[in-house]
């Protein structure tokens, strides 16, 4: 008598290879906008602040404050991204936050722009942090044509039968 056996196992693999860092987003058109974004503010920020003229004139401290302080929330928005931070605080809606960033810093950023060139004095780094400021602020009103899609595009408004 022949007896066949047949074994049969279940091996099941967990796997815990979460990506921790989004290279998709770094990649992508937000990401290297807001890349871009950076170096312009940066750049704006140095030009303004190495002239030593910050505390002779409140236009040029306004310029300093504002494009320091859109540094400083777009490199966290950035990071935020890039780590998938935003799915850690889900009861925040992100994209409506940084579309309502982008459209305060744009108007901002390019205020003070406009103070600084007004007032350059034909000083080189003025107007380059000027120019700067400039390039920022069309960077910021791209991704906020593109948040805005994102954010308030067009929904269908009746289910499909």
């Amino acid at each position: 008598m022949s007896h066949t056996v047949v074994n049969t196992h279940a091996t099941t693999t967990t796997s815990t290879n979460v990506e921790f860092f989004n290279l998709g987003y770094t990649r992508s058109l937000q990401g290297l906008l807001k890349i871009a974004q950076l170096v312009a503010l940066l750049i704006a920020f140095i030009c303004v602040q190495g002239t030593g003229y910050t505390s002779y004139y409140p236009g040029f401290q306004f310029f300093v404050v504002v494009t320091l302080w859109f540094l400083i929330a777009f490199l966290i928005f950035y990071l935020m991204y890039m780590f998938r931070l935003q799915n850690m605080i889900p009861c925040i809606n992100w994209t409506i936050t940084e579309f309502l960033h982008y459209a305060v810093g744009t108007i901002l950023v390019f205020i003070a722009s406009i103070v600084v060139a007004l007032n350059s004095y034909s000083l080189s780094q003025l107007v380059a942090g000027s120019v700067f400021g400039f390039i920022a602020t069309f960077l910021m009103a791209v991704s906020l044509w593109t948040s805005y899609k994102v954010s308030f595009g067009s929904q269908p408004t009746s289910a499909a039968v």
